[in-house]
């Protein structure tokens, strides 16, 4: 196994050659230790829960990490086939000490892996037991278990899930839109379909079925080409709105009446306006690549935005800090503080069909007012080689602005900002900006951007 398969927020690699039945079983000890060790608990006295998605190895894969943690004494609750989110909700909602989630989310069919959680469904990160895990399977620290092995209960989450999830919105008010949902033949269709079909709607239902193999498209809405189809059908269709899923369904994304695709900081200037409007006053969390659209919206209903670090474990834990009720990221992660401040893609569809079903006006309306204001380029990626030098450079080069290091660099001007941050798996450099002025000048100021960073 290499290291490379330990991620700054999961463990990913291709199956059978990055990630083997026998290295599951081993990360599923070592993950029993390391909760253990958080915990200041034995791991006799551990329940940890235990889910997989749709992939072909899932079986497989999960079985050997449930092995490992039983034969470190833990008991596993074992929810069986279920989104990665429900797998949050078993741990949150059964106070359990923490959960292993077997999933790839995202990505192309041959990959496997696992996402983490501690007590609170709080998440595991390099930082935060990723990389002791890690330690403990390479340096061959794990010995023989200590203790008698463990227990195994199989546990159905769906109805207790499915009543909490509802419990966000009032489905009495939920018009009979016509919506078409595209789940990639992931997750989605069982987790969020039985939900969407006791609200009145005119459901156009693609890939719904969860299939490892993927026939259709690969489970990653933010690639162009795995959302042109449910483009097509929403316009094809004349729907009110389209929603895809990733693979392990913890993410949604939305595309306007228009068929046009609705970006994450956008929704989340939406979603916040949308809660603050129940709950006034509260703290909303984003991130650090976000449009100005969020804060001033959050600004103008009364709330407080505070800006964050990319990635989930940190949302997670500063949302927990700051008692804040929603977080959102460019890259689709919506976060709640009632649902174990945990990211879901059941809630902000709920939400996004409540909020339009009591507005005059559509999504494409909305997100049109946005769209006036605020000229975005979306992430563009730059491969270097060596992007700490590149930052310093950019730091440089724009010396006269408000400079902030939260996560990259970030450029602050009156009418245009970016953000330029490195990947924490690959040689690059992640590229967003925004312009306040047009979308010409956007596109000039992006140019620009780039051309210092590719040069």
């Amino acid at each position: 196994m290499d290291a490379s398969v330990f991620k700054a927020y999961d463990i990913r690699g291709i199956h059978g050659r990055d990630l083997s039945p026998t290295d599951a079983e081993a990360i599923g000890r070592a993950f029993t230790r390391v909760i253990s060790h958080q915990s200041g608990r034995p791991a006799s006295e551990l329940r940890l829960g235990l889910g997989r998605d749709m992939r072909l190895s899932a079986p497989e894969m999960a079985a050997a990490y449930r092995a490992g943690m039983v034969a470190e004494g833990a008991t596993v609750l074992d929810a069986g086939r279920v989104g990665t989110e429900m797998l949050y909700f078993l741990v949150g909602s059964r106070d359990l000490d923490g959960g292993l989630m077997c999933t790839a989310s995202h990505n192309p069919k041959p990959y496997t892996g696992a996402k983490l959680v501690g007590r609170g469904a709080l998440a595991l990160s390099g930082e935060t037991g990723i990389g002791d895990i890690r330690d403990l399977v390479l340096g061959g620290g794990l010995g023989a278990p200590a203790g008698p092995a463990g227990t195994v209960e199989t546990v159905d989450i769906h109805p207790a899930f499915q009543t909490a999830a509802l419990a966000f919105i009032d489905p009495t008010r939920v018009a009979p839109l016509r919506v078409v949902v595209d789940g990639g033949n992931g997750m989605a269709g069982p987790m969020v379909g039985p939900l969407l079909s006791r609200l009145g709607l005119d459901l156009i239902e693609c890939y719904w079925r969860p299939d490892g193999n993927f026939p259709d498209h690969e489970p990653n809405p933010l690639l162009p080409e795995n959302r042109q189809f449910v483009i097509d059908e929403v316009r094809r269709c004349r729907a009110d709105l389209g929603i895809a899923w990733d693979g392990d369904a913890d993410r949604c994304f939305f595309i306007d009446s228009d068929g046009a695709f609705v970006d994450g900081d956008f929704l989340t200037a939406l979603l916040a306006q949308s809660l603050l409007a129940k709950h006034p006053g509260e703290t909303i969390l984003y991130d650090i690549r976000a449009s100005r659209a969020v804060p001033d919206l959050v600004d103008a209903a009364g709330g407080t935005a505070l800006v964050n670090r990319v990635g989930h474990a940190f949302f997670k834990r500063r949302m927990r800090e700051e008692g804040g009720i929603f977080g959102g990221e460019v890259s689709g992660h919506y976060y709640f503080r009632d649902f174990y401040c945990a990211d879901s893609g059941t809630l902000p569809a709920l939400l996004m069909l409540e909020l339009l079903s009591g507005s005059e006006r559509s999504l494409a309306e909305l997100v049109g007012d946005l769209r006036r204001r605020y000229f975005i380029s979306g992430e563009i990626n730059s491969e270097v080689a060596d992007p700490a030098a590149k930052i310093a450079e950019i730091a440089a080069r724009y010396s006269d602005a408000e400079q902030r290091t939260l996560d990259g660099i970030s450029i602050d001007y009156p009418d245009w900002h970016f953000n330029v941050r490195p990947s924490n798996t690959e040689p690059l450099l992640r590229l967003c900006l925004e312009s306040l002025v047009s979308e010409a000048d956007m596109e000039a100021r992006r140019d620009e951007v780039l051309a210092l960073i590719r040069a």
